[in-house]
């Protein structure tokens, strides 16, 4: 089985299993489609978080395709610049492109097939092109001013003819087919071996001419960025050379016979388990799935583990055994009372105090402090698109519009479980560098540059990044793969995906359709970093009843359109089956499998 956030990635993996490969080759070949076929949302100079399960091991691991922070990328740098915040756009945003390195990692170690096999669907949809979604037109669409008045390399890539490509037209990217068949070249001449020539494809990626064309791109060009000013790149040939994807324990939490797995809490990752240790002392059945309290319970818990996201979380030491101490979560729950909370709520872990960064004032998303020119960025947050392309996207108070991402899950005949979630590097990020036919991505923008927080600017660090992928055991036993797309919303769209299975009693397509909720009472982790304290968004498919009730509570409700919230997909090992789901969300989610 295969699920995921396009069909044609979805396809290219099921097309791998059909030709004997397993759900480690299966998952590398549709994350490099994905690049191609949703390149406003992903991008070869993104990264990628996966979790997997290996039967042969009977053990579950994380890959950490995160880049990290680059040498000269300091706070002082930023406040020299005149920054209180990372820019959303452009290179000062950049941090090492980790994705390559995470799929290669995985197909090394777990997978089976050799690198110009699984590269070849992302080559030829590059080379010929893929259909347009009304997406990737109304996104390319938002930035066209920008593309031609500031980022002529750009234009040239994503503007064929001068032109915003039309929905339903076909869109290639020639110079990225030739960068990825340089690697395959460069890696073949190297070795005769599939080890030998992962590792030269790594060499060419992070030491050879992908890496001269990145660090002399960032050291020799400056392009406007969501400041509204001009910068260069910070991001060296000895910041690729020196970062490699590693290989982690995953975090782990127990909730009703169902153990979730997820990232470490260098990633927001463990926000879902937080969430659950609160929830489970909380009896959701004699709720009613998706009634006034359920609805309620779960969005104040949201709220509390997401502020000890803000004080706690970062790639650093972090008190993660406290934060899901039973003890400590009793005294978390007893917090959630009858009303909304309109208040951010770290706890203090082990007695430790809580300190948060200094945010923007509410409602105040595109007046980031210190950053001017801000009142309009475009291309910013977790990918900015058009309004309304394909009934998805909403819109933001000061006129913005939130997209998101993609994920792609696999199951094999073995057993094999992968859940990934690639970002970053989309197109509308930063200026392509025209060499390669891609651009660097900006997850820097989720560093903080304040002093002493978990997530503040650091030099090699990682930023405490959105992109969490899941995996679930039930009874000790693998079941469950699973993610969405999101930023912020990952870590809520996903749970109540999963609260869906196990309270709602729903298949897995039913909880991927039912109407979806989350709130945005915390701060972003995207430019300029804004907060709406109490503002819950829910599709209008939610009873109107229970809107009713939760105002009266005090959440400040927006209603979405009926179908624009989540874009999750998921795969299991299901009592002697393997189940698949995708959502119907935008018409191009798509589960495949026999």
């Amino acid at each position: 089985m295969v699920a995921g956030t396009h069909w044609l990635a979805s396809a290219t993996g099921m097309g791998v299993l059909e030709r004997g490969g397993n759900a480690f080759d299966a998952a590398v070949a549709a994350g490099f489609v994905l690049q191609v076929a949703e390149p406003h949302l992903n991008g070869p100079g993104g990264e990628v978080p996966i979790l997997l399960w290996s039967e042969a091991e009977q053990r579950a691991h994380v890959v950490c395709g995160q880049g990290v922070a680059p040498a000269a990328a300091t706070i002082e740098k930023y406040a020299e610049l005149g920054l209180a915040v990372v820019p959303g756009t452009g290179l000062l945003a950049a941090t090492v492109p980790g994705a390559f390195g995470g799929w290669m990692l995985l197909l090394e170690r777990w997978g089976t097939w050799r690198l110009a096999d699984v590269l070849a669907p992302a080559i030829h949809y590059a080379e010929h092109g893929v259909p347009v979604l009304e997406r990737i037109s109304a996104t390319i669409a938002s930035v066209e001013g920008l593309f031609t008045a500031d980022w002529p390399t750009s234009a040239a890539t994503w503007l064929p003819g001068g032109q915003v490509p039309a929905p339903g037209s076909k869109l290639a990217n020639p110079v990225l087919a030739a960068t990825y068949r340089r690697v395959v070249a460069e890696a073949e001449a190297a070795s005769a071996t599939r080890e030998g020539q992962l590792a030269a494809a790594r060499r060419a990626w992070y030491e050879g001419f992908v890496a001269e064309a990145v660090a002399g791109f960032s050291a020799s060009t400056a392009w406007r960025d969501s400041s509204g000013e001009v910068h260069g790149g910070l991001l060296t040939g000895d910041d690729l050379a020196g970062w490699r994807a590693t290989v982690e324990e995953p975090a782990a939490f127990d909730y009703r016979g169902h153990t979730v797995l997820k990232t470490g809490p260098w990633g927001q990752g463990p926000v879902f388990l937080q969430q659950l240790a609160l929830l489970d002392g909380v009896d959701l059945d004699a709720m009613g799935y998706l009634g006034a309290d359920y609805v309620h319970t779960v969005t104040e818990a949201a709220k509390l583990a997401f502020a000890d996201r803000e004080a706690w979380y970062g790639d650093t030491d972090v008190p993660l055994a406290d934060l899901l101490d039973p003890a400590y979560n009793a005294d978390r729950r007893a917090l959630i009372g009858a009303e909304a909370s309109l208040e951010l709520r770290p706890g203090s872990p082990g007695g430790r105090t809580p300190r948060l960064p200094v945010l923007p004032e509410p409602g105040t998303a595109s007046d980031a402090p210190g950053v001017s020119g801000a009142r309009s960025p475009q291309g910013v947050g977790e990918p900015t698109v058009g309004a309304g392309a394909g009934g998805v996207e909403q819109t933001l108070p000061d006129g913005q519009v939130r997209g998101d991402t993609c994920h792609v899950d696999v199951v094999d005949r073995w057993g094999n479980m992968v859940s990934a979630t690639p970002s970053g590097g989309w197109l509308q990020s930063s200026p392509t560098i025209p060499s390669l036919g891609f651009c660097l991505g900006t997850r820097a923008q989720m560093f903080w540059l304040q002093e002493g927080l978990p997530a503040s600017l650091r030099p090699g660090a990682r930023p405490r990044t959105t992109l969490s992928p899941s995996l679930a055991l039930r009874d000790g036993r693998p079941w469950l793969a699973f993610g969405t797309p999101g930023g912020d919303q990952q870590d809520q769209w996903s749970v109540n995906f999963f609260l869906a299975v196990v309270h709602g009693g729903l298949n897995l397509q039913e909880a991927v359709d039912a109407p979806m909720f989350h709130s945005e009472h915390f701060p972003s982790s995207f430019f300029p970093r804004g907060s709406r304290p109490g503002v819950l968004h829910a599709e209008e498919r939610l009873d109107p009843g229970v809107v009713a009730e939760l105002r009266r509570r005090g959440h400040e409700i927006e209603v979405q359109g009926p179908w624009s919230l989540g874009r999750l997909s998921a795969v299991a090992r299901d009592g002697g089956f393997l189940k698949a789901a995708a959502n119907p969300r935008g018409a191009q989610g798509y589960a495949a499998g026999r």
